[in-house]
């Protein structure tokens, strides 16, 4: 269990802000599997957050059983965080996030993600602000950086630990390096041994063994999963009997009955016009736990409907050949 200023993280286990997919449906996917300890919106522009509809934004659409949630800003202008702050406090979060690791072009020409540790001075400041402006626990993300400079990488965490972070989340990966790039989990490690505050480990976890080996090489308080949840979406819950003695109630891995429980999420949360683009982005993912999941990926790309969708899943599920790579 992590435990930082009022908010229990049991297990440790945190799920990884990603863009289409950590929206309100897949994140009560998740509650229903069973294991995560931190949910997470999407990544959140500060600077826009003030002004969302939290009824009708596919953003920030959530129940009351999705807590704890941690909110995810992306900034980088000061000037925005007061109002962006203030917001996630009206919305009920029990975390904020600071995007300081997003290695897209378009984030870091708006000047925000990993362009933030490019002026420590500004990313000072701007911590600074963040820190001022709540008493929740503020947290951040970050990835190595441009390359493997260790006296960098420790300036900046010891920095945000200065400045009052209360958590750091390590994505093991330089900013340029592709997600198919083997992790830097040993880096982790070294990040872990020059700081006194919680550090989480990002990046490369698919299985329980990948967890377990994430731990053994980082020593990371907590792990944080990602693209590895969109994949198996059980997989908070194997990791969290398996590597942390979480009791748990026994999990019957019924993959169809987890996709149409998903495509029911998303048409009880979002209007028609928001369903489909969010299907699409989760069975890119999903359909890679069968050794033909392209079949299902494609027909649902090539859907007009979600209902259209749902009847070719629904094809693809009932044939003899779609059976599971992965258990």
């Amino acid at each position: 269990m992590l435990e930082i200023r009022n908010l229990r993280i049991n297990p440790p286990l945190l799920l990884a802000p990603m863009a289409g997919l950590t929206h309100s449906g897949f994140r009560s996917l998740l509650l229903r599997l069973g294991g995560v300890g931190l949910l997470s919106t999407e990544m959140l522009s500060a600077r826009r957050l003030p002004m969302e509809n939290a009824a009708v934004s596919p953003f920030l659409v959530s129940t009351a059983a999705e807590h704890p949630l941690s909110y995810q800003l992306l900034v980088a202008d000061q000037a925005h965080l007061a109002a962006a702050i203030e917001r996630v406090h009206q919305l009920g979060g029990d975390a904020i996030d600071l995007n300081l690791g997003c290695p897209a072009p378009q984030v870091r020409n708006f000047g925000g993600g990993s362009k933030l540790v490019d002026d420590t001075d500004h990313l000072r400041g701007l911590v600074a602000e963040a820190r001022a402006r709540t008493e929740l626990p503020l947290t951040a993300k970050i990835r190595l950086g441009e390359e493997l400079d260790e006296a960098r990488l420790e300036n900046l965490c010891r920095m945000l630990e200065g400045e009052g972070i209360d958590l750091l989340t390590v994505h093991a990966r330089l900013r340029q390096e592709p997600f198919s790039r083997k992790a830097r989990w040993e880096w982790v490690g070294k990040v872990k041994n020059w700081l006194s505050i919680p550090v989480v480990a990002n990046g490369g976890i698919f299985t329980v063994a990948d967890g377990r080996r994430c731990l053994e090489l980082s020593g990371a308080d907590g792990l944080m999963l990602g693209r590895g949840a969109a994949v198996r979406p059980w997989l908070f819950h194997e990791i969290a009997t398996e590597l942390y003695g979480s009791e748990l109630a026994p999990l019957n891995i019924d993959r169809p009955a987890i996709y149409f429980f998903f495509i029911d999420q998303l048409e009880e949360r979002f209007r028609p016009e928001r369903r489909l683009g969010r299907l699409k982005e989760f069975t890119h993912y999903f359909s890679k736990t069968y050794p033909f999941g392209l079949r299902l990926a494609s027909a649902v790309q090539t859907s007009s409907s979600v209902e259209e969708a749902r009847e070719r899943a629904g094809i693809f599920f009932s044939r003899s050949d779609a059976q599971p790579i992965l258990t």
